[in-house]
């Protein structure tokens, strides 16, 4: 008889890599998918080829990651989208987050969390109070709907992932350390948490976590997948898949109400103008000169960098990268060169420029449709260059006014698709925190994401709990477009939490300061600063990935940095990241996609 899986694999360990690897760039001249699970990944390649867009395929590849990677990801959650229409040269987003329930106001909820008069707090993360009427259903079908090529059918999108639910498919290392880990919360979370857990008559009640390399069902999921592929948003907003998902949090205590999922399913998912900034410091036009094709005196070279208005916190990059651009014309800070990238001034810089940006979001940033958001003034150049004056290059400055977002570990997926039509989109889907709340709605197979856990409890504050309100999201995808045509540069993004706008800026600086390629700028060590405004307090903290040079390490202290270097699989903090670039071969004139898929994680870049 042939060994078993478990011969594959040494005993489980906390260790992230045993010896140092590398990966190349993919290309293709027809398209590709770049994310952080094989399987998935196969699932938008088999959109692809069945005709649909990237669009297409990135539905295909977000219900694929909920298959395989359900600690990060799944239809209880979120999910926002930049799609790039290479005919129209337009950038479009999608907001598909959802709201709280029309009974959850500030008063029921602290009352539920029993908290006094005065008394601040905040909503658990595993707390039924933390879930929100999911709205990764809806974006699903929308995203089909408004940016797909018609050639598809919801059916067909959905369909490699009900066939991974239903036959079983292997799990990858990454995913089985942190299913181990989410193990006694998803035992304790609901009734219902054995669906999550793989069968085995030897285990405790018969379930426990799937191992890397075992076979992985969720026949519950794949019915899920297979109403919403045949029914429409209805098959998830109403009928028996919302009647259990209300079931389960009222029986927990919580207070969404049938009303809510279908009040969400007429809303559907929100189109909304994504925001930008243009970047023309660093020498990027010198740097990109040359490489325009058929370029000419006078063009208007540089980058353009989009992303998601609030309630989203793709703000924070845009705001930190123009603080960058105006200490530099400033003469605050040089233009670095590749030597200078991951130094310790270059990362002081970055580092500060971020606290400024999360200052200003950790306060402004929440529903727009609630609340007013100066989303133009907080981007526009006088401002930036204001704020700028906050910044020391000597010494690591005061906690800004509003503190930075607390530091909270969590995980998403972000990932990519483009097609052979220049088209790209970049998505990111969200539970927020692992497995979410770990609440399972019986017979549905997955789990319910705690977004509203990132509302304030604190009455004034323009982020506070209100019903029907979406909180400061942190889940944002990312673009670049040529300044000089409006052509896309790349579709790229990187998951985690607070991570992800500090991870789009040093990703995009990488590439612009380092010379880095796609893979090389997703390989680089990175930092992330943290907040104890959780606990009230200031924080100075910056966590530093292991292969940071220990010079740099040391630099940052000594600029009165408090830095912790961070190891191991604790390097999932830092995020996983995926860019996907457009050039044109300039004997050819033929165009081809460069992927880069972040080692982080378990997956790759997959080419058409």
């Amino acid at each position: 008889m042939p060994l078993t899986t478990t011969s594959v694999f040494p005993p489980e360990s906390h260790v992230f890599q045993k010896f140092p690897s590398r990966r190349s760039v993919v290309h293709s001249t027809k398209g590709i998918v770049s994310c952080t699970q094989p399987l998935a990944a196969k699932c938008g390649i088999q959109v692809l080829e069945a005709g649909g867009n990237c669009a297409d395929a990135a539905v295909a590849v977000a219900a694929g990651l909920n298959m395989t990677e359900p600690c990060s990801t799944g239809i209880g959650g979120d999910m926002f989208c930049l799609f790039y229409d290479a005919k129209t040269k337009k950038m479009s987003a999608l907001n598909g987050s959802g709201r709280s329930g029309a009974k959850c106001t500030l008063e029921t909820i602290r009352n539920s969390l029993g908290l006094k008069d005065g008394e601040s707090g905040k909503i658990p993360m595993s707390s039924v109070h933390a879930v929100s009427v999911p709205g990764a259903p809806a974006g699903w079908v929308d995203v089909v709907e408004r940016f797909g090529s018609g050639k598809v059918s919801m059916e067909q999108v959905l369909a490699p992932a009900i066939e991974l639910g239903e036959k079983g498919f292997p799990v990858s290392e990454g995913v089985a350390f942190f299913w181990d880990r989410s193990e006694p919360q998803i035992r304790q979370a609901s009734p219902n948490g054995s669906e999550m857990l793989k069968k085995d008559p030897s285990a405790k009640d018969g379930v426990r976590a799937p191992k890397a390399g075992e076979i992985m069902k969720n026949p519950s999921l794949a019915a899920t997948f297979r109403a919403l592929a045949t029914e429409g948003k209805k098959g998830f907003y109403s009928g028996r898949i919302a009647s259990e998902l209300v079931k389960v949090v009222k029986d927990l205590g919580g207070h969404l109400e049938l009303d809510d999922l279908a009040h969400h399913m007429e809303a559907g998912s929100e189109p909304v103008n994504p925001i930008s900034l243009k970047f023309r410091g660093q020498n990027v036009s010198k740097m990109l000169k040359d490489a325009v094709l058929d370029g000419k005196d006078g063009d208007d070279v540089g980058l353009e960098l989009w992303e998601h208005p609030p309630n989203g916190q793709g703000i924070v990059a845009l705001m930190a990268l123009g603080i960058i651009q105006e200490l530099e014309a400033a003469g605050q800070i040089p233009t670095w060169g590749p030597a200078d990238f991951n130094s310790a001034p270059y990362l002081h810089a970055v580092i500060e420029a971020l606290r400024i940006a999360f200052a200003d979001a950790s306060w402004f940033v929440t529903d727009p449709n609630v609340e007013n958001v100066p989303t133009d003034s907080m981007i526009s150049q006088p401002y930036l260059a204001e704020r700028a004056k906050l910044f020391d290059p000597a010494k690591a400055s005061d906690i800004p006014h509003h503190g930075s977002p607390a530091f909270r570990s969590s995980d998403t997926v972000y990932f990519a698709a483009s097609d052979a039509e220049g088209n790209g989109i970049s998505f990111i889907n969200s539970n927020y925190g692992g497995f979410g709340t770990c609440i399972v709605p019986a017979g549905c197979g997955f789990t319910l994401q705690n977004r509203a856990a990132n509302f304030s409890l604190e009455a004034g504050h323009p982020n506070a709990l209100a019903p029907r309100k979406r909180p400061y999201h942190t889940i944002i995808p990312a673009a670049v477009t040529n300044l000089h045509d409006g052509s896309l540069h790349s579709v790229f993004g990187v998951m985690g939490g607070f991570m992800q706008p500090q991870g789009h800026v040093q990703v995009l600086l990488g590439q612009v300061v380092g010379r880095l390629n796609p893979q090389q700028a997703l390989d680089a060590p990175r930092v992330c600063i943290g907040s104890g405004m959780s606990q009230g307090k200031a924080d100075r903290t910056v966590f530093v990935e292991e292969g940071m040079p220990e010079e740099t390490v040391e630099g940052l202290k000594k600029l009165g940095h408090e830095v912790q270097v961070v190891q191991d699989m604790e390097r999932a903090q830092f995020g996983r990241g995926q860019i996907i670039r457009w050039s044109v071969d300039p004997v050819e004139k033929i165009g081809s996609w460069s992927a880069g898929s972040d080692p982080r994680g378990d997956g790759g870049a997959y080419p058409f």
